[in-house]
């Protein structure tokens, strides 16, 4: 038997955690209250209040500072193929001097 897997909406996720941070309830009594897993309402509590408004990007979507990690990520590999390249100019270059 395959579980189903639901998906939540971020307003959702918002309206449960606020409950949690803002109201102090507890974790267990919200996550009976929406009926999710009391675990599951805990990720959540620890996203938003780790990533504050980048919390619940969705699938497929990334924080604005994990896209911008991978950009830089990107950009340091093309610099590292270009100085490889200058390397190797540089080397053909004396060869053919002597």
């Amino acid at each position: 038997m395959k579980k189903q897997c639901r998906h939540y909406t971020k307003e959702f996720k918002l309206e449960a955690c606020n409950l949690v941070i803002k109201d102090g309830l507890s974790t267990t009594a919200v996550a009976e209250k929406f009926g999710i897993h009391p675990g599951m309402l805990s990720r959540w509590v620890n996203e938003l209040q780790t990533y504050g408004d980048d919390a619940f990007v969705g699938t497929g979507h990334q924080r604005s500072e994990d896209a911008r990690l991978k950009k830089l990520e990107q950009e340091n590999e093309r610099l590292k193929r270009e100085v490889e390249i200058l390397k190797k100019q540089r080397h053909t270059l004396r060869s053919t001097q002597n």
